[in-house]
């Protein structure tokens, strides 16, 4: 191997390491990749800006994609097997893959590969987020179209994680969000209700000292298969009754058609806020998730040499 693999390029490798069937940790799992494609002891040393190793680096984006498509699971936090699905993929790809070729294999309802999901909006997606020479984007759209990408994979892992939780501290993360977004004012206060007897409200957020103004709100941790139906909805509108003429309904998962309908018809204001909403609310407001690097991008300054 004369130059580092692109994180496309790590896929296969990963998967035919990981085709043993044994789970493994990322941190086991990421020199067993680099001996599978013989990187050498220089490049297993270069580093990032960050001081991250540039081959873990792209290994780690190879696992999210992979584990967003299917084709490795993720047993529990931080350890890794191979799927049925990824056996096939290492099958059909053994010189590899590449991922705009997995993305359409997830569009074939008779493949096992999923479709990718992206969480958040992407504004152009980049061929590969780590190797700006095969794109024709100016630097900016590069940096801007990365930080993108970043988004997306830490909100699929932002809605894995809240769906492994227990419903009590889903709730909790939701009042602390809305908290974030500024709906307990300045001297407002948040708090989750009693599980045993919240009446369809799981939270509560006082917008003022005295608690005149209230957001209420309803959360359901689901699985993504696990569509909030228009019963739900109805029922939230019903626990809101006597009490608010609105709500935020969130859920980790997403809203059917009816549900949405119901909620535009009633004269109670409903807020209905996916996954998809849910993960992108977080990023932006920093619940959940934490800054690991700045970048200063930087222009002349033409009033210094006016």
């Amino acid at each position: 191997m004369t130059e580092m693999p692109t994180w496309e390029e790590f896929m296969i490798p990963t998967l035919r390491v990981l085709s043993d069937g044994q789970v493994r940790t990322r941190r086991d799992l990421c020199p067993r990749v680099a001996r599978d494609v013989q990187l050498t002891d220089e490049q297993t040393k270069e580093v990032l800006a960050s001081g991250q190793y540039l081959y873990e680096n792209r290994i780690g984006w190879g696992l999210s994609f992979l584990t967003n498509v299917g084709a490795l699971a993720r047993p529990t936090r931080g350890n890794y097997t191979i799927t049925d699905a990824g056996r096939q993929v290492l099958e059909r790809f053994p010189g590899g893959v590449r991922e705009h070729e997995l993305r359409a294999l997830g569009e074939d309802p008779n493949s096992p590969i999923r479709a990718y999901e992206a969480t958040a909006p992407r504004a152009a997606p980049p061929s590969s987020p780590l190797s700006p020479e095969s794109s024709s984007m100016t630097p900016t759209e590069q940096v801007q179209g990365g930080v993108a990408r970043i988004h997306e994979e830490v909100a699929s892992e932002l809605l894995l994680r809240l769906q492994g939780k227990d419903p009590g501290f889903f709730e909790e993360a939701v009042v602390q969000l809305l908290l974030a977004m500024g709906y307990g004012g300045t001297t407002g206060s948040g708090s989750v209700t009693q599980l045993s007897n919240d009446g369809g409200i799981d939270g509560v957020i006082d917008q003022d000292v005295l608690g005149l103004s209230r957001v209420y709100i309803q959360a359901k941790r689901y699985g993504n298969d696990n569509v909030v139906q228009r019963p739900d909805v109805q029922g939230f509108v019903g626990a809101l009754s006597g009490k608010a003429d609105s709500g935020v309904f969130i859920t980790t998962s997403r809203f059917s058609e009816g549900a949405r309908t119901y909620a535009d018809s009633v004269p109670t204001r409903i807020i209905l806020i996916d996954g998809k909403r849910l993960a992108d609310l977080m990023i932006r407001y920093g619940v959940g998730v934490q800054v690991r690097e700045t970048y200063s991008i930087v222009e002349i300054d033409e009033d210094f040499f006016a």
